[in-house]
Formats: structure tokens, sequence, C-alpha cells
């Protein structure tokens, strides 16, 4: 994993861990609700600073002085859900595919399972194999998804949301948090491809939009 995709990584489980104390509760009050969406903003808010000042950003250098940030959906709290982890008796590992011919190698954590726009919906949940063996990410989950929103409003390839293995079998899985592969800003870049089994049969309205580049859509 790239120096700057850990850093958004960092960014990612740092708004989780701010902002999961006010869903141990039933409903929000306009208090917790403030909170909630102060803490996305600000997560996003640094994120766009990277990508404009970092020497390790996606963004192609000439793009940068013009770069006014990414696009997002506003945050909602339906789309942070809690999501019952059903982890694999005995976890696979497979290949991924990529927008390249590289194959990075990944492990079938296990299944998240959790109520979305008025249904049941199920997220495989991953672990990369290499990233595991650094230290601080041997805990590290990966959920890569598609939506009906892939190619209109975000993304075509895809999007992703970074967790960590919690102590017990739920899992909070915050939609607001959802990202671009490097891909949707630069094509030099190979990103992986969400598998058949993650693909959301959802418009799922939250987290980064599409990145337009010049007044085209990738």
């Amino acid at each position: 994993m790239p120096g700057f995709a850990r850093l958004l990584l960092v960014f990612a489980l740092l708004t989780t861990t701010v902002t999961s104390s006010l869903f141990a509760q039933k409903g929000m009050n306009d208090k917790d609700r403030t909170l909630f969406t102060e803490g996305i903003m600000k997560e996003r808010r640094q994120k766009d600073d990277e990508m404009r000042t970092s020497d390790k950003s996606p963004i192609a250098e000439e793009e940068k002085a013009d770069f006014k940030g990414l696009r997002y959906f506003q945050p909602k709290p339906k789309y942070r859900v809690t999501a019952e982890l059903r982890r694999s008796d005995d976890p696979m590992t497979f290949k991924m595919k990529t927008t390249t011919d590289r194959l990075p190698e990944y492990r079938l954590y296990g299944e998240a399972v959790f109520q979305l726009n008025g249904k049941t919906r199920t997220l495989e949940v991953y672990q990369n194999v290499e990233l595991t063996k650094k230290p601080g990410y041997a805990d590290y989950l990966f959920i890569p998804f598609n939506d009906l929103t892939n190619g209109k409003k975000t993304y075509g390839g895809g999007r992703f949301i970074d967790a960590r293995i919690p102590d017990g079998d739920t899992l909070v899985i915050d939609f607001n948090s959802a990202y671009n592969p490097y891909c949707a800003y630069n094509h030099k870049y190979s990103c992986p491809i969400p598998p058949e089994n993650n693909q959301l049969d959802t418009k799922v309205r939250a987290g980064e939009k599409v990145f337009h580049k010049k007044g085209t859509t990738h």
C-alpha cells in the first residue's frame, strides 16, 4: 500500500473511532448529529489537503494547481450501519482481479450482513495478505463494493471501505467514508476490482462521488 494510501486509511479509521460512540445509542439527538457531520467533514478537508499537497497524491502534479477538492455526498447517519460479522471458518485466499494484469492475494475474512435501504444486504470482507504482514496492519479489513450509482454519481469501477477487526461479532460499516480507488484520479495505477459477490443492488448515496477531471468523468 503506497504511503499516501496508508495516510488516507488512518483518516478513515480515525473518523470511525471518533464517531462510533454516537451509534451506541438508539437514534441521535441534534448534538450527536452535529458531531457526526463535523467529524466526517473534518476528515474530508484533511484528505483534500493531502490530495492537493502531498508528493504521493494520485492527482497529477500538473493538475494540483486547479484541484478544488473531491466531490462527496452529504453525510447521512443512515449510511453508517452496524453489521453482523460472520467470520469464515476456513478463510480461503484468492487472486483479486485488478484494472491491470496484477493479481494481488487476498483472504476472505468473512461476511458482513446488515440492513440498508429497507433490505438485508451482504458484503464480503477481505484482507490483503501482504499488507497484514506489515506492522500495524494485521487487523486491517478491506471492503470493496459496487452499487447502482456506479458510472453515474460515483466512479464506475466501484468504491472501497476500510475497517479494523472488531473484538466482537459486529462491524460498523460507514458508507459515508467510502472512497475511490487511485484509478479514479489517474489511470497509471492498478486498482482492485470489487468481486461479483460485492455488488449491491441499491443506490448508496454516501461517500465519495465520481472525480471530474478537466470536465470529463472517469
